[in-house]
């Protein structure tokens, strides 16, 4: 009677745990197809993309689940930093695929919003950036602007301060596994720091 009522006991507590488990606010929900309206890629491109659920810990220090879309060969590369972001509660602000902000990147860079595909041009050229095929990210982009060597920052007001929280390092585990895997990382270029872009071209 007493082994019954034990096992019992455990039975509840587990029960209880789980119950307690984190329920992620959802800050994306979209269909693949949603994720893409109004986008001028070509069915190329488009065949590629797939939309991604991640889940990470806000800067409200309460976990959340966003969408990024990607070209399907960096999926699981993403995955696997977003799961060791979420594992040391890194916080990431948002991460809402883009056609929220109506295609525009300074819109979605402003509301520090983490982002993937998005199919335009390289800011002030004619050159198709590596987000236009998925195979790019922006992480955080109010905490890790790009810095031109003329001064101007984007998104506009933003300040890297690699002490702040959720700031790209070099040193941090999350760029050495990318840099790792074949990524580039925007904060060691020399023509500006892109401090929140990966890409693996």
């Amino acid at each position: 009677m007493k082994s019954i009522f034990s096992i019992s006991l455990v039975i509840m507590l587990f029960l209880s745990l789980n119950l307690l488990a984190e329920t992620p606010i959802i800050d994306s929900d979209m269909t693949l197809k949603e994720a893409l309206k109004g986008t001028k890629a070509p069915a190329d491109i488009i065949e590629k993309l797939e939309i991604v659920s991640v889940e990470y810990y806000s800067f409200d220090n309460k976990l959340h689940r966003g969408q990024l879309v990607l070209h399907n060969s960096v999926v699981e590369d993403v995955k696997k930093v977003f799961n060791m972001m979420k594992a040391d509660k890194f916080p990431i602000a948002k991460c809402i695929p883009i056609v929220k902000y109506d295609w525009s990147d300074t819109a979605s860079m402003a509301d520090n919003n983490t982002s993937a595909f998005n199919y335009r041009f390289v800011a002030g050229t004619t050159n198709l950036s590596n987000h236009a095929k998925g195979i790019a990210i922006d992480i955080n982009p109010v905490q890790n602007p790009a810095v031109y060597n003329n001064g101007n920052i984007s998104p506009a007001g933003a300040k890297y301060n690699p002490k702040a929280k959720g700031t790209i390092k070099a040193d941090s585990e999350y760029t050495k596994f990318l840099v790792g895997n074949k990524w580039r990382w925007g904060g060691s270029w020399t023509s500006l720091k892109d401090y929140q872009h990966f890409d693996k071209p």
